[in-house]
C-alpha cells in the first residue's frame, strides 16, 4: 500500500476501530514487527501509544504525548505514520537522529509493514558540499594549513563523484577542519538562482527529492528555519503535509526561541568583509574607494566587540538588564548576574554600535553602485544592507515582547533579539497548516502535569497523553539522597558531593556517570576525584567532558566497561549507555536554570508582573522535566540495573522538593550508604 493512500482524514469510527485492530495486530507477540525485528517484544504501552496517535492522524489534531524510557515511541509512531498519515514530516533533535531513523529505524518499519514508502533526508545548507564556495576557494588557495588544504582537495574529489554531496558520507574529513567552512554555504552568501552550479546544487537536489518523497526526515533547526521563511513570504524549505511529527519535542521551546528571535553578529560581518574584499579583486579590482568602505566596517566591527573586556559571557541590554539584575538580587543562584549586567559601559556601547551600523550602511552604497560588475559583488551589497538593517532593529527594538541581550565570545559578539514568548508564533505555524501534529519525548511534563510546556508551545487546548516506562524501577534501580550534605549554595558543596560519591563509586566498580549543572562544578569534581584516585594507587578510568568529543568520550566508556565520566549539560539527554558499563548517576544538584540569563530572567520578570508565582509556575516545573532527563541516563533497557544518587537536600527540605520527586520513575529511597553498597552488589558487578 502506498502510504499516501492510506490517509484518512476525519475518518469515522467504524474507520478508527478499525485502525486500533490493525495496529493491535501489527503489534502482536506474532505479528509483523515481531516477525522482522530483533529482540521485538509486546508492549502494551507501545500499542496505546499508537492508537492514539493515529486517531490524531485521522482527526488532523495536535496531541503532545510524552512515551517513557523504553515504551518503543519511534517505532510507536512510525507505524501509524506509514499506514495512515499520507505525506509525513518528522522532524528530530539532531542530525544523529535524523541518521538513525533513515537508515535503521524507518527502513525496518517500512519493511515490516510491506509498504512503498519513500523517504528523504532533509538537513541544513552546512551540511551539503556547495560546488561555487569549493571551486573559489580553491582557485585563490585561502588556507594556509597543509591538512586544511589536503581536506579541500578531499572535498573537492568527494564532490565530483558523490550524489547527495551529503558531509556526513566523508569521513575522511574531520567535522572541524577550516575546509568545511569554505566548502559549504549559509544563507547570507548563498547566489541562489544567479549561482552558476545552481542546476547541479546538493541543496537544491536534496530539496526537490523532498518534494516527491512520502516521508522527509528533518531536524528542528531545519524544521523553525522552513516556519520563518513561510513567515516571511519567501519559499519554503519543507514541503506540505497531512502529518508533522516533532520528536525530542522537548528541545523545541529553546529552538523555537532561537529562530522567531533575530540575530546580528560581528562574526557575519567580518565574513561579510573577507568575501567583499575577494570579489572586489575579482570584479572590480579599479574600485578603490570600495576597499576603504569595506576596511572602515572591519574596523566598526572590531570596535565593537572591544567595548567587552570579558572574553566571554552574555549580557542583559536595557529592560533586560534591570530583569537580570533583579534577579541576581533575588536569587542565590546567580552570584555573577548583576556584575555581568554592568560590566560595560552602556554608552561606548550604542556609540560603537551606531558606528558599526553607519559603516554598513555605507558599505551596502558603495557595493550597490558596483553590483552590476558581478554576482559577488551584487550578493555582498544585499548582505551588508540586511546586516546593517537587523542592527538597527536591534538598537531600536522596544516594548515588553522582545528581550534584547548580547552574546559575547573570545573574538566576536551576537547581539539577540529573542521573544519573551514562542507561544503566539509556534500556535501560528499549527493554525495556518491544519493537519495532524504530533510533539513527543520522554520528558514533557512534571510529573503528570503538561501546563507549562503547552503554556510555553501555545498549546493549552492540545490533547496530552502519557505512558509511564515499562522498566521495573522498583525493582531494578534504586534513589540514594545522602544525608547531612550542604546546600547548594555554600561553597563546600561541590567537595562534599565528591567525598559522599566516592564510596558509592567504589561499591559500583566505576561504571558512573557524575552530572553537574555547571561547568565550574564539573571542573572542581573531577580535580576531587581524579586526586583521590591517584592517592588510592588505581581508582577507575577518568574521563572528563571536554577532552575529546562527544560520541568519542561515549564510545570510550563503553568500550571501558568501568569507568567513571564527568560530564555538565550535553550529557543529560541524548546519551544511551545500555548494560553494565553503566549502573550509577550521579547528580550534582537540582537543575535550575540560573537566572541571570537575560531571556529567563526577563520571563520571570514578566510573570511576577502579573501576579503569577514564576519560581512554582515556571522554575521548579521546568527543574522537574530537566531531572527527568538526567536521570534518564540509568535505565536504558528492561535489564538494567543501578543507582541514582541526588547530591541536593533541597529534595526533602524544601516543600518543591516533592514535586521533584514525583517527577522520577518510582525507585525505592535510601538515604543509607549500607543499603546503596548492598543493591549494588546485586548488579552484577565484575
Amino acid at each position: 500500500m502506498n502510504p499516501a493512500e492510506g490517509f484518512i482524514g476525519a475518518g469515522g469510527e467504524a474507520a478508527r476501530a478499525e485502525q486500533a485492530a490493525l495496529i493491535e495486530r501489527i503489534f502482536a507477540a506474532d505479528g509483523p514487527l515481531a516477525r522482522a525485528l530483533a529482540g521485538y517484544a509486546r508492549r502494551p504501552e507501545q500499542i496505546e501509544f499508537a492508537q492514539r496517535l493515529s486517531g490524531a492522524i485521522a482527526e488532523c489534531t495536535t496531541l503532545i504525548a510524552e512515551a517513557g524510557t523504553g515504551t518503543g515511541k519511534t517505532i510507536g509512531y512510525l507505524v501509524p505514520a506509514l499506514l495512515f498519515g499520507g505525506k509525513v514530516i518528522v522532524s528530530t533533535g539532531t542530525k544523529t537522529l535524523q541518521d538513525q531513523l533513515s537508515q535503521r529505524d524507518l527502513p525496518a518499519v517500512r519493511d515490516a509493514l510491506g509498504v512503498a514508502a519513500s523517504v528523504a533526508v532533509l538537513k541544513g545548507r552546512a551540511n551539503y558540499v556547495c560546488h561555487e564556495h569549493l571551486e573559489r576557494n580553491l582557485a585563490e588557495g585561502r588556507l594556509t594549513s597543509r591538512a586544511a588544504v589536503a581536506h579541500l582537495l578531499k572535498i573537492e574529489r568527494f564532490a565530483r563523484r558523490s550524489i547527495s554531496g551529503e558531509r556526513g558520507e566523508l569521513s575522511d574529513v574531520p567535522e572541524d577542519s577550516p575546509a568545511w567552512a569554505l566548502a559549504t554555504s549559509t544563507r547570507d552568501n548563498c547566489l541562489g538562482q544567479n549561482c552558476g552550479h545552481y542546476r547541479d546544487c546538493f541543496v537544491m537536489r536534496a530539496r526537490r527529492e523532498a518534494l516527491a518523497a512520502d516521508v522527509v526526515i528533518v531536524n528542528h533547526h531545519l524544521f523553525f528555519a522552513d516556519a520563518i521563511l513561510r513567515d516571511e513570504g519567501m519559499a519554503e524549505l519543507l514541503p506540505a503535509a497531512n502529518t508533522v511529527i516533532l520528536d525530542e519535542a522537548h528541545q523545541l521551546p529553546d529552538v523555537a526561541t532561537v529562530f522567531f528571535g533575530q540575530s546580528v553578529s560581528t562574526g557575519q560581518v567580518l565574513d561579510l568583509v573577507r568575501d567583499a574584499i575577494r570579489d572586489r579583486l575579482r570584479e572590480a579590482r579599479d574600485a578603490v574607494d570600495l576597499e576603504a568602505l569595506i576596511r572602515q566596517a572591519e574596523r566598526a566591527a572590531r570596535d565593537l566587540r572591544l567595548v567587552f573586556e570579558a572574553k566571554e559571557g552574555r549580557f542583559a541590554f536595557g529592560a533586560a538588564a534591570n530583569a537580570s539584575a533583579h534577579s541576581a538580587k533575588a536569587s542565590a543562584h546567580s552570584a555573577n548576574a548583576a556584575h555581568n549586567a554592568q560590566r560595560f559601559d552602556a554608552d561606548a556601547f550604542k556609540a560603537a554600535a551606531g558606528a558599526l551600523q553607519a559603516r554598513l550602511f555605507a558599505l551596502a552604497e558603495g557595493l550597490a553602485r558596483l553590483a552590476e560588475r558581478g554576482e559577488g559583488l551584487a550578493s555582498c551589497a544585499g548582505r551588508a544592507q540586511s546586516l546593517a538593517q537587523a542592527l538597527q532593529r536591534w538598537v531600536l527594538a522596544e516594548g515588553d515582547e522582545h528581550v534584547r541581550w548580547i552574546d559575547v565570545y573570545a573574538q566576536s559578539l551576537a547581539l539577540q533579539l529573542t521573544p519573551l514568548s514562542v507561544a503566539e508564533p509556534f500556535r501560528r505555524q499549527i493554525e495556518a497548516r491544519p493537519k495532524a501534529w504530533i510533539l513527543t519525548s520522554a520528558t514533557l511534563a512534571a510529573g503528570s502535569d503538561f501546563s507549562l510546556y503547552q503554556e510555553r508551545m501555545g498549546l493549552e487546548e492540545a490533547a496530552t497523553a502519557q505512558w509511564a516506562s515499562p522498566f521495573d524501577y522498583a525493582s531494578n534501580a534504586m534513589l540514594y539522597l545522602p544525608s547531612g550534605l550542604p546546600d547548594p549554595g555554600d561553597p563546600a558543596h561541590t567537595d562534599c558531593v565528591v567525598d559522599a560519591a566516592l564510596p558509592v563509586i567504589a561499591a559500583s566498580g566505576g561504571r558512573a556517570f557524575m552530572l553537574f549543572t555547571s561547568l565550574r562544578a564539573m571542573r572542581r569534581a573531577h580535580e576531587r576525584v581524579k586526586a583521590a584516585f591517584e592517592r588510592s594507587g588505581g581508582g577507575w578510568p577518568l574521563l572528563v567532558q571536554g577532552e575529546a568529543a562527544k560520541n568519542e568520550l561515549l564510545n570510550r566508556f563503553r568500550a571501558l566497561g568501568n569507568a567513571v565520566l564527568l560530564a555538565s549539560a550535553s550529557f543529560w539527554e541524548g546519551v544511551d549507555v545500555r548494560g553494565d558499563a553503566l549502573s550509577l548517576v550521579i547528580i550534582d544538584k537540582l537543575p535550575f536554570a540560573p537566572p541571570d540569563d537575560p531571556v529567563l530572567a526577563a520571563r520571570l520578570a514578566a510573570m511576577q508582573r502579573a501576579g503569577r508565582n514564576a519560581f512554582l509556575e515556571y522554575q521548579v516545573p521546568q527543574a522537574a522535566i530537566t531531572l527527568k532527563q538526567g536521570a534518564g541516563r540509568l535505565i536504558r533497557d528492561a535489564s538494567d540495573r543501578g543507582v541514582l544518587m541526588i547530591c541536593d537536600p533541597r529534595l526533602t527540605s524544601r516543600p518543591y522538593g516533592a514535586r521533584m520527586l514525583q517527577a522520577l520513575p518510582p525507585m525505592r529511597r535510601t538515604s543509607r550508604l549500607d543499603e546503596v553498597c548492598e543493591f549494588l552488589a546485586r548488579c552484577s558487578i565484575p
